[in-house]
């Protein structure tokens, strides 16, 4: 059995995969038709303009659906595995509304470009990072608090890693300051325009938390390796129709016949 067929290892490295497809191929597009630079552009320009931010929006339409997915596991996973400690029961709830925040600010960016509605763009790009670190954040802490008896050591640290990274990339855009809107959703630059450097700085700080992203989300491959889905449904009738009750007794079918 190979490793994506264990369990529901597919499903984080599914969003990985996806979600680095969407930028892959709205940035060769993008470049191809001359519509941004080649160098260090904003993830989000590479999904500006038609005909990339239809592929742009809805690539990333369904990221958020495989994100949300991967975030509710992992929140069923820890409940499962901690039923009685109300510290990560606490952190594991807080850590799945900061997750499903982050997707929907996610889809906010897929679907609202920044030349057209820059106010709704920046705010889901608030929500897509900034709940999203919070996030990274809460499960690393929860990764602490379940080892050594459920979580390795290796695995906290990988994590805690990630997590640094993907602060010292957000120090990086805060510190760089605003350029203000003008700026801001330009798609071309030249080194003598004003603000190039800063330019540069944060699509390349933009960059790297993205790939702190994708990183930590990788780590779950191992976890869920360990779930399996199985879907059942029990009939209580012979029919679909509101009549008498039946006298057979409930029958379960199984959809699946085996661990997904």
């Amino acid at each position: 059995m190979w490793w994506f067929q264990q369990g529901l290892s597919f499903l984080p490295s599914a969003l990985v995969i996806w979600t680095s497809a969407a930028f892959i191929f709205s940035y060769i597009t993008a470049v191809t038709l001359h519509h941004i630079d080649p160098a260090l552009p904003y993830i989000s320009d590479t999904g500006t303009v038609a005909p990339e931010k239809c592929l742009f929006g809805a690539m990333l339409n369904i990221a958020a659906v495989l994100c949300i997915a991967t975030i509710y596991v992992r929140y069923k996973q820890v409940h499962a595995l901690s039923p009685e400690e109300n510290v990560i029961i606490k952190l594991n709830k807080a850590g799945l509304v900061l997750g499903i925040l982050s997707c929907l600010g996610l889809s906010i960016v897929a679907n609202f470009q920044k030349t057209t509605l820059f106010a709704a763009h920046v705010s889901g790009a608030v929500l897509t990072f900034g709940m999203g670190s919070l996030y990274m954040f809460v499960q690393t802490i929860l990764s602490y608090q379940m080892q050594p008896k459920i979580h390795g050591k290796q695995v906290f640290w990988i994590r805690l890693l990630l997590v640094i990274w993907c602060g010292v990339s957000a120090l990086s855009i805060l510190h760089s300051g605003n350029f203000g809107t003008d700026l801001e959703q330009k798609l071309h630059w030249n080194p003598e325009d004003k603000g190039y450097v800063l330019h540069m700085i944060t699509t390349a700080a933009e960059w790297s938390m993205s790939f702190s992203f994708f990183g930590f989300f990788l780590t779950y491959i191992r976890d869920f390796q360990k779930i399996s889905l199985r879907v059942e449904a029990n009939l209580h009738g012979l029919t679909l129709y509101d009549t008498a009750p039946c006298p057979i007794n409930n029958e379960r079918t199984r959809l699946l016949s085996r661990d997904i």
